[in-house]
């Protein structure tokens, strides 16, 4: 596939940007500084430094792919942001544009209390979150809003707490609801789960929640 992935330089897009080049994918990586990727990673990727909230500057790296990701986030859960909700508007305007219809969205689980949850991570830990993590939350339903309304190909992937731990090279995954005792996942297997989805069509006008 050709991919187009933004937020190349975190924890989960640089892990995806990786395994997708091993896969044998041509890989595009927008990044704000080339210097934050790691050399392999430059050495075997198309590397682009872009403004990702300029539709008009991102346009040529969207253009003819088969799917663009995003897993851009802010660092800061607790200060108000809009990061995640400007960069999804200027990446889907871009795509409109270009006529790319292939969109993920890599959101969180614990936005969204429901079917799925046990009672406890749904009556006493989620609500928690909901207070802790105001702001980063209302940014990214705002981003999942916007990609609902793109009229794209797009999926939302909802992953739990991320970790560093080694991954697996599997994961659970369930269709607009959550993943039973889905408390965590390894950024590794989430970017399994991503590339996965990015080439399953199946999985376009849904929300898809993975869990290690």
């Amino acid at each position: 596939m050709r991919l187009t992935v933004f937020g190349a330089t975190g924890g989960t897009g640089v892990l995806t940007v990786r395994r997708a080049l091993d896969a044998g994918h041509d890989v595009t990586a927008v990044v704000r500084d080339p210097a934050a990727l790691p050399d392999e990673v430059r050495a075997c990727a198309e590397v682009v430094q872009a403004d990702v909230m300029d539709a008009g500057a991102i346009e040529e790296t969207v253009k003819g792919r088969d799917a663009v990701l995003t897993a851009i986030g802010t660092r800061d859960g607790r200060a108000p942001t809009s990061v995640c909700a400007d960069s999804t508007r200027a990446i889907i305007a871009a795509m409109r544009t270009t006529g790319t219809e292939r969109f993920l969205l890599t959101s969180a689980a614990g936005l969204h209390a429901g079917p799925g949850d046990d009672p406890v991570t749904r009556f006493v830990v989620k609500p928690i979150l909901e207070r802790v993590l105001k702001h980063s939350f209302a940014d990214m339903r705002a981003a999942e809003a916007v990609t609902r309304d793109s009229g794209l190909g797009w999926t939302i992937v909802r992953p739990p707490r991320l970790t560093n731990a080694p991954g697996k090279g599997r994961y659970r995954r369930a269709a607009d609801r959550n993943v039973f005792g889905g408390v965590s996942i390894a950024r590794a297997d989430l970017a399994v789960a991503l590339l996965d989805l990015a080439g399953d069509r199946a999985g376009s006008g849904h929300v898809i929640s993975v869990s290690g």
